[in-house]
């Protein structure tokens, strides 16, 4: 199966307990709740990275990995790298180094106690960064066969194609923060021409480089920490938590479901990338792994424009 066509993706940067203590037994048991409960919810895809929890993330997943004979075979497995954490005098930087990539990368792969990395992406953008160095390593480890295939994370078109225009295989995912919270990626096409187009921020064309060339959308912070499914922060997140319950019971889902298909109704079939460790959460966007988004063109604009909290331009 393609990296397009996972609907939803696990995220596993919960998983390892407390960043500054050894990994222990319980720490890898909550993985296996966890992992479990995303196997339960029809997820076959896992998205990890070199910095979360220390690494720990990926050591909790390694020893699940190892527990779970053929599940290795039966899971996409999905990592980053490129950011440094703050290390005593050094703040924390982003790292593109072409052998800062192989080095990180060997480390996930004895972390995770696997062979191969399906898709590797690069965490954040490095401004001093060299595309030729960085194309180097990445084929490299793709000639190697330590990776299977490539992507970014949080990064625009310009970059992307920069990098590509270096690269001999094609990027395949770019994930980005996406949500019915965090919208300024769709407020971007319908915003041009207006005063409120220069404080948007999104970069322009960057969904639509992403469909043109088949990269894959995924979108980190779906969920919105819960504000249209348990905790609102305003009228306006009351009102679309009020509509996203009510679209939940007339279609016989969640409201977590309704959540993901908004994002995944968009023609890009954004994959959304789910973060809790609590079982029942998951088990909740169930039907955003299992079932085509169930959202009619006026109920996603109603959701949209309901979120926004003021019609549109």
């Amino acid at each position: 199966m393609s990296v397009r066509e996972h609907r939803l993706v696990y995220g596993c940067m919960g998983l390892g307990g407390s960043r500054d203590e050894p990994l222990g037994a319980g720490d890898v048991a909550a993985a296996e709740v966890a992992v479990q409960a995303a196997l339960d919810a029809g997820i076959t895809m896992f998205d990890l990275a070199d910095i979360y929890r220390n690494g720990k993330a990926e050591a909790a997943f390694g020893e699940v990995l190892a527990r779970s004979a053929g599940l290795r075979e039966r899971i996409v497995l999905q990592t980053k790298c490129g950011i440094r954490v703050a290390d005593g005098e050094r703040p924390g930087i982003y790292d593109l180094r072409g052998r800062s990539i192989v080095q990180r990368v060997e480390e996930s792969l004895t972390r995770l106690r696997t062979d191969v990395l399906d898709v590797l992406l690069l965490h954040r953008p490095d401004p001093l960064a060299d595309p030729e160095d960085v194309a180097k390593a990445l084929m490299s480890l793709h000639e190697q066969g330590l990776v299977r295939e490539f992507g970014v994370s949080n990064m625009n078109a310009a970059q992307i194609a920069h990098l590509q225009a270096h690269l001999g295989v094609p990027l395949v995912v770019n994930q980005l923060e996406m949500s019915l919270h965090r919208r300024d990626w769709v407020e971007d096409g319908v915003l041009v021409n207006t005063p409120a187009s220069a404080a948007n921020g999104f970069p322009a064309g960057t969904v639509e480089h992403c469909r043109r060339n088949d990269i894959a959308l995924q979108a980190w912070g779906p969920l919105a920490q819960g504000r249209f499914t348990g905790r609102q922060e305003s009228t306006t997140e009351q009102a679309t938590a009020q509509l996203v319950a009510e679209l939940a019971e007339a279609k016989g889902t969640s409201p977590e479901a309704v959540v993901l298909w908004w994002l995944q109704r968009h023609p890009a079939r954004i994959a959304p990338v789910i973060g809790s460790t609590n079982r029942e959460r998951v088990l909740a966007c169930r039907d955003a792994a299992q079932r085509e988004p169930d959202l009619t063109h006026e109920e996603w604009y109603r959701l949209w424009i309901t979120a926004r909290g003021e019609p549109l331009p």
